[in-house]
C-alpha cells in the first residue's frame, strides 16, 4: 500500500461564486466507517447550483461545504466493527445514509429519511483526497469495472429509481425530457429494462447526437418558441404512439407541461428534475386523462442494480464522460461543467492520477 498523503485537499464552496480548493482536516473512521482515498468524483448539476445560486430547491448553503457525491475510491482504513470491506478494496460510494430507525428507513425508503445524511447536501461531500463513509453504503467494484464507472453509479442509480417509479418494463414506449447526464442515463436504463422505444427531447443538438450514439430510438430538437401542441404531435409521430411513460429530467416548468400533454391517457409521468418550488402545472388535464404523476427523489436500494448493469455489460456509460480534470484544477472543472464548455456532458475530477486504480484491461 502506497504511503498516504499528508494533506487533504478539497473543493469547497464558501458562498455564491466563491469556490476554492483548500486543505481540510484529515478524517478518522468511526467503528462502522471506512476511510477512503478518493479517486474519481463527477460533477452534478446540484453541485454547480451551490456555486451559482447558493443551493437548489429546498437546499440552501448555510456554511461552507465540500462538494461532490458521484464518487469512487479505495479503502485505506476500516473501523473496528467493519466486516464487509478490507483495505485495498475499490468501492463506489452511495452518498445517501438514512438514520436506519425512522418509518421511512424501516420501509426501505431511506431516501425520504428526515434525519438522513447526504453528501454535499445535508453533510459534507467527498471532492477531496480522503473521506470517511458508512461501510454498508460502499459497494465493492468487480475487477472489470473502472473507477470512473464506479463514480457514474450515482447518476445511474437515479435512473434506476425513476424507471422503477415509472414502471418501465418490456414493450413500453418512453419519452425522456432532457438530454443532460440524468436524461441520458435514464434512456440507457429504460432500454435495459425492456422499453421497446425511447424518444429523447432537448434544446441542444449536440446532446441529442450523444443520445443517438448511446442508443436512443428517436430524438427531437425543440426550441423555446414552439407551441406545445406542435411538440406533442412531433413526439407522437416519432414514437408512432403516445408514450406510456414520460420521465421529466430537467425540472423546467415547460417540460412538465409537455410531459402531461404528451403521455397517453392512463399513463405515467415521473418527475426527476428539481426546478422551481412553485410551478404552473395543468393538474386538471392530468386528472381528466388519469395521468399518474410520480415524483422520484434520488434513489433507494438501487446501487446493486446499477452496478450489475455496468459489470455485466448491459450499460456502457463511459461515453458520458467528456472532460477530465485533476483535483487541483477543480475551479476550471466547474466552469466547464457549468457553462457546457467544449460540449461538456459529464465532467470527471480525478483525486488521484488517472487510471491509478483501474484494472488494466478496462483502461
Amino acid at each position: 500500500m502506497a504511503q498516504r498523503k499528508t494533506k487533504n485537499l478539497a473543493g469547497v464552496v464558501h458562498g455564491i461564486e466563491d469556490f476554492r480548493v483548500e486543505e481540510i482536516p484529515m478524517p478518522t473512521p468511526l467503528d462502522h466507517e471506512v476511510l477512503i482515498e478518493m479517486d474519481c468524483v463527477g460533477i452534478c448539476g446540484s453541485d454547480v447550483h451551490y456555486i451559482s445560486h447558493g443551493g437548489f430547491g429546498d437546499y440552501k448553503l448555510k456554511n461552507k461545504l465540500v462538494l461532490g457525491h458521484e464518487s469512487s475510491g479505495v479503502v485505506v482504513e476500516v473501523g473496528r466493527k467493519v466486516a464487509n470491506l478490507k483495505v485495498g478494496d475499490r468501492v463506489a460510494i452511495e452518498p445517501a445514509i438514512g438514520c436506519r430507525t425512522c418509518r421511512h428507513c424501516k420501509a426501505g425508503r431511506y431516501n425520504l429519511c428526515p434525519d438522513g445524511v447526504y453528501c454535499a447536501t445535508t453533510g459534507q461531500g467527498n471532492l477531496c483526497n480522503y473521506y470517511t463513509h458508512a461501510a454498508d453504503c460502499c459497494f465493492k467494484l468487480p475487477s472489470n469495472v473502472t473507477m470512473e464507472e464506479g463514480a457514474l453509479l450515482e447518476p445511474l442509480a437515479v435512473a434506476v429509481h425513476c424507471c422503477r417509479r415509472g414502471g418501465v418494463g418490456i414493450g413500453n414506449t418512453v419519452l425522456v425530457l432532457g438530454a443532460g447526464p440524468i436524461g441520458l442515463v435514464t434512456m440507457l436504463v429504460a432500454k435495459a429494462m425492456g422499453a421497446a422505444k425511447v424518444c429523447v427531447i432537448d434544446l441542444m443538438d449536440s446532446k441529442l447526437e450523444l443520445a443517438k450514439a448511446l442508443g436512443a430510438d428517436a430524438t427531437l430538437a425543440v426550441s423555446g418558441h414552439e407551441a406545445q401542441e406542435h411538440i406533442v404531435r412531433r413526439i407522437h409521430l416519432l414514437l408512432g404512439t403516445a408514450p406510456d411513460i414520460s420521465i421529466e429530467c430537467t425540472g423546467a416548468e415547460a417540460c412538465v407541461q409537455i410531459g402531461i400533454a404528451a403521455t397517453v391517457p392512463g399513463g405515467v409521468l415521473t418527475l426527476v428534475g428539481i426546478g422551481a418550488i412553485q410551478q404552473r402545472i395543468p393538474i386538471t388535464t392530468a386528472l381528466v386523462r388519469e395521468i399518474d404523476i410520480r415524483p422520484a427523489f434520488r434513489y433507494a436500494n438501487c446501487y446493486p442494480a446499477a452496478l450489475a448493469m455496468v459489470a455485466n455489460g448491459t450499460i456502457d456509460a463511459r461515453k458520458l464522460v467528456t472532460h477530465h480534470y485533476d483535483l487541483g484544477d477543480s475551479v476550471q472543472a466547474f466552469k466547464t461543467s457549468r457553462y457546457g464548455l467544449d460540449g461538456a456532458i459529464k465532467v470527471m475530477i480525478h483525486c488521484q492520477p488517472r487510471n491509478k486504480n483501474n484494472p488494466e484491461r478496462k483502461i
